[in-house]
């Protein structure tokens, strides 16, 4: 496999190659979802989501397939917490998970990333539809109600759990929501990572009929084409108060 120089300085500021990292993708072996999910809500208490999902699955891979796994810092994905640096954007539960997903199944030509893509969509659509989470660690810290999120975006996904819930954003309980949460979608990547690897993959998750339906005038395409997308809709763009044509 073609492979890049990762390259270091010395005490005395040459560079030397000291190591090859090969090029996407990389190898994977069958995991265990189980023993994924708890190293990543282990790992959450740790880096938080982002660096939980991502260490889950790649933890994982570090003991079962060992290099190239052995020289990526999982440290990196620390930045994706609270929705990236806090700032509730795209769940860091779901950009560690993609990450993994992507550097076992990706790559540059148009074939192999759709492929990838395929996947990573799924995942976020089974996120925004499924009430979650619906992975109890073995040892939690607290029982948790699961939500639909209907959104891949932290904001959304916290805002409507502590609706559900009725517990506070910044309370002992959501970290602890958000700590289970990481371990269910890490679980559920490996889950889609081992179907893959099978043979078997599908997609369980299709677009809701609305949100086929928005997009037949504003995606590619439509009579408007002034969006893109794959999300819920309605979960921004309209309530009871507006009515759409």
């Amino acid at each position: 496999m073609v492979g890049k120089a990762l390259f270091a300085q010395n005490a005395s500021s040459k560079t030397q190659e000291v190591e090859k990292v090969p090029e996407l993708p990389w190898p994977y072996k069958k995991l265990d979802p189980v023993a994924v999910a708890e190293r990543a809500y282990a790992a959450f208490w740790k880096g938080a989501c982002c660096y939980g999902a991502f260490e889950g699955i790649i933890g994982e891979l570090r003991g079962k397939v060992g290099y190239p796994y052995t020289v990526f810092p999982s440290e990196l994905f620390v930045f994706g917490e609270g929705g990236v640096a806090g700032t509730s954007n795209l769940c860091g539960a779901l950009n560690g998970a993609v990450a993994v997903i992507f550097i076992v199944t990706g790559g540059l030509e148009t074939e192999i990333r759709e492929k990838a893509f395929k996947i990573i969509q799924e995942l976020f659509q089974f996120y925004e539809q499924e009430p979650l989470p619906k992975y109890r660690p073995e040892n939690p810290k607290y029982e948790i109600k699961p939500s639909i999120a209907r959104s891949s975006l932290c904001h959304i996904s916290v805002s409507r759990w502590c609706k559900e819930s009725g517990f506070k954003a910044f309370s002992p309980q959501r970290k602890e929501r958000c700590g289970w949460l990481t371990a269910c979608v890490a679980k559920y990547a490996a889950e889609l990572l081992n179907q893959n690897l099978e043979g078997t993959f599908n997609v369980p998750h299709p677009l809701p009929a609305d949100v086929q339906s928005c997009r037949q005038c504003h995606d590619k395409g439509g009579m408007l084409e002034n969006s893109r997308g794959l999300m819920d809709c309605n979960i921004c763009h309209f309530t009871g108060k507006v009515k759409h044509p």
